[in-house]
This record gives structure tokens, C-alpha cells and sequence, in this order.
């Protein structure tokens, strides 16, 4: 049995991660180092340090690092370029947080002489693979501890239990069972569990957090222009804004309007079904301005190709291969479909909705000249349609002729 002399855990100062603090000190007898990521949870993380401190965690050992901008410029909008959705629906909120979580756990391990990685998720999700998959992509020698797949706390009063034995502070509404189980970040926020798990059953109102039910949503509509620079958005009516900057104002703009709201039935790589309520207001306008400026910048061919890929791209991400080298290639190849993917698109926000209303680009595709319905000063000669469809025609001109013959 592998015996750790030090980890680093993923630690959110909640109950479960500061039990799993404890259970690696007392079932290894090792030393601990604890990562905290601001992600744009949304929470104060000065409390994690504290509770780390008072659970005999060194200050030197104490890593909490704000890690939005990175988050969203190297993770996020790579994503976004590829308009990636998990079963036609999914926005990867969760998925594309666990990669760079585990890149720090495995930089804080060399920085620290950590010899392990631990984390919170359990032996039933699909967090378990991607944190698991992305460590050892970056670190082959990396050992991964998940308490969750070893220890006997198989339930809350265990674990309850451990905390009082072991004076890890309890939250009081935290002594009976949770309603739900949230995870945050600035993309989204995902709400799993308890009240959700039976999905006949009608999401609570009280599990939506960032954004207003769309019936109670401002009555008179909000128009946004979204500004993009080779597949990335920069700027929000003219104004230029760093990448978190941008899309905390778009969760802003989109909370108050309603929009992002999504309830999934999904399924998880480990085999199982399972029911998620998300909110992911930001990318949701985020996708659909996209999607916008795409429209007039992207060839046919590129955009129909981009297409094709994008499914594959997304399960890839929601799989945990964000370090493979098939993840890379699709991005390569993404990638090199955005460099004209520039200009700006104008939004409609109305109750729910998020809709492209006009788009225009110094690279656009579109020609007047062509597609106008007036006089096309000989751009497009309507003649030349005729052989266009007569050689597209041909093969099935053979097939219904034969089909003919053989019934005749």
C-alpha cells in the first residue's frame, strides 16, 4: 500500500474536504498541503485558511490562489471557440474547471516535494476521472489519493461523527441532509442531488442562484453588443475587458435577464444517468454570440466541419482528456478556424432568451451583390444554376432509372 509522506489536496474549506484533510493525517500519518482556487465560486476563501490553520496545516502549506483570468482565457474561451456542448445541451461548466485544479495540485506537489495529489470527488461521478486523468497526463509518477473510494464514512452520519471526534467545526445547517450539492465557478453553477436526484420531480425555484426566474426577468428587452478577436470575445459595448472581467459582466447581464437556466438528465462516462440543474448565464450569451460573428466569417466548408468535430471535442472535455493529444489536435485545428472569426454581434436579452439580432466584420464572408434580390450588376449569373444542378442531380437521375428497369 502506497504510504504518502506528503499531499496535496484540492481543499474548499468545506465539511468534506476538511474531513479528508483530517483522514489523510490520521490514516497516513502524512504531512498536508491544501490548494484553494478562486474559480469565481463566489465565496470568501479566507475562511479556508483559516479552518487549514486550525486543523495544523503549516501557512507555508496554505496555497489559495485567484485563478479566474487563467481559468477563462486558457480554458474557457479555447472551449468556446469550439461552440462546445455536451449532448446538445451541456455548457461544460464543471468539466473545464477540473483540468486547471489538478495542472495546480500537480505544480503545487513539484513546488512543495509533495509526493501525492488527493481530491473530494466521489466513486460515482465523473470529477474522479478528470481530476485522475488530467494529474496523470501531467505528472506520469503522480500518485492520486480519493478518500471517497477507500474510507468506511459511507454516509453523513459517519462523517458527522468523524467531525466531532476529530473537532472539525459543523456548520449547523450542515447536521441534517443537504438539499442539494452545489459546485460553482465563474462559468456556471451545477446543483446535483437530494431534491434533484428523482427527475419527475420539478426543480425547487430556491436551487437557482445566479439567475432570476425568466418570468420575473426586466419587461422591456436589453441590447448587448458583444466585440470578438480571432474567436475570442474582448470587449462588451465597446468597452474592452479582460477575459474574467468580460465574463463575470456577461453573468451579470444574463442573471438579470433569466438567461442559461438548464435542467439535464446527462450521461456520466462512469455509466450511470444522472440530473443536473445548471445556470450558465455568461456562456450562454457567450455561445450564442458566437455562434453570431461565426456566421458571417466562417467558410461553409469550415463552419460544417467545426461542426462535425464539436461533439467529439465537447466529450472529450466532459470525459477528462482535456491533456490528451486528440483534445490538442481538435483545438489545433479549431484554432486555425478563427482567425477571421473578428468583429462584433448584437444581442437581445429578453426573459430568458439570448438572440444574435445583427452581426458585422471587416472579414465577412456575406456579399450583398450575391444574395440581393434586386439587380445584381452581373455578380451572379442565375443561369449557371441550371449545369450546377443538373450534375448533382446526375447520380440520382441513374438511381431512379434503375430502380425503374428492375421493377419493370
Amino acid at each position: 500500500m502506497f504510504a504518502p509522506k506528503k499531499v496535496v489536496l484540492a481543499y474548499s474549506g468545506g465539511l468534506d474536504t476538511s474531513i479528508i484533510l483530517k483522514w489523510l493525517q490520521t490514516e497516513y500519518g502524512c504531512e498536508v498541503v491544501t490548494f484553494t482556487a478562486d474559480l469565481g465560486q463566489g465565496e470568501e476563501l479566507d475562511p479556508a485558511r483559516k479552518k487549514a490553520e486550525l486543523l495544523g496545516i503549516k501557512p507555508e502549506n496554505i496555497f489559495i490562489e485567484d485563478i479566474r483570468e487563467e481559468f477563462v482565457r486558457d480554458f474557457v474561451f479555447p472551449m468556446f471557440r469550439a461552440n462546445a456542448v455536451y449532448e446538445g445541451l451541456y455548457l461544460l461548466g464543471t468539466s473545464i474547471a477540473r483540468p486547471l485544479i489538478s495542472k495546480r495540485l500537480v505544480e503545487i506537489a513539484e513546488q512543495t516535494g509533495a509526493d501525492a495529489v488527493a481530491h473530494g470527488a466521489t466513486g460515482k461521478g465523473n470529477d474522479q476521472v478528470r481530476f485522475e486523468l488530467a494529474a496523470y497526463a501531467l505528472n506520469p509518477d503522480i500518485q492520486v489519493i480519493a478518500p471517497w473510494r477507500e474510507w468506511d464514512l459511507s454516509s453523513r452520519t459517519k462523517l458527522l461523527e468523524f467531525a466531532e471526534e476529530n473537532q472539525i467545526p459543523i456548520a449547523k445547517d450542515k447536521r441534517g441532509e443537504a438539499p442539494f450539492s452545489v459546485d460553482a465557478n465563474l462559468l456556471h453553477t451545477s446543483s446535483e442531488g437530494k431534491v434533484l436526484e428523482d427527475p419527475s420531480e420539478v426543480a425547487p425555484d430556491y436551487v437557482y442562484q445566479r439567475t432570476v426566474h425568466p418570468e420575473d426577468a426586466p419587461d422591456q428587452p436589453e441590447i448587448v453588443e458583444i466585440g470578438f478577436e480571432k474567436g475570442d470575445a474582448v470587449s462588451i459595448n465597446g468597452e474592452q475587458l479582460s477575459p474574467a472581467e468580460l465574463l463575470t459582466k456577461l453573468n451579470e447581464l444574463g442573471g438579470k435577464h433569466g438567461v442559461g437556466r438548464l435542467d439535464l438528465v446527462e450521461g456520466r462516462f462512469v455509466g450511470m444517468k444522472s440530473r443536473g440543474v445548471y445556470e450558465t448565464p455568461g456562456g450562454t450569451i457567450l455561445l450564442e454570440a458566437h455562434r453570431g460573428i461565426e456566421s458571417i466569417t466562417l467558410d461553409r466548408g469550415a463552419a460544417h466541419l467545426k461542426d462535425e468535430l464539436m461533439p467529439r471535442y465537447a466529450e472529450l472535455i466532459y470525459n477528462g482528456f482535456w491533456f490528451s493529444p486528440e483534445r490538442e489536435m481538435l483545438q489545433a485545428a479549431i484554432d486555425k478556424s478563427q482567425q477571421h472569426v473578428s468583429g462584433t454581434v448584437k444581442l437581445k436579452l429578453y426573459k430568458g432568451s439570448a438572440r444574435t439580432i445583427a452581426r458585422a466584420s471587416e472579414h465577412s464572408l456575406y456579399s450583398e451583390a450575391h444574395v440581393t434580390f434586386e439587380e445584381d450588376a452581373g455578380a451572379y449569373d442565375q443561369k449557371d444554376a441550371a449545369g450546377f444542378i443538373q450534375l448533382n442531380a446526375l447520380r440520382l437521375k441513374l438511381l431512379a432509372a434503375r430502380d425503374r428497369r428492375l421493377k419493370g
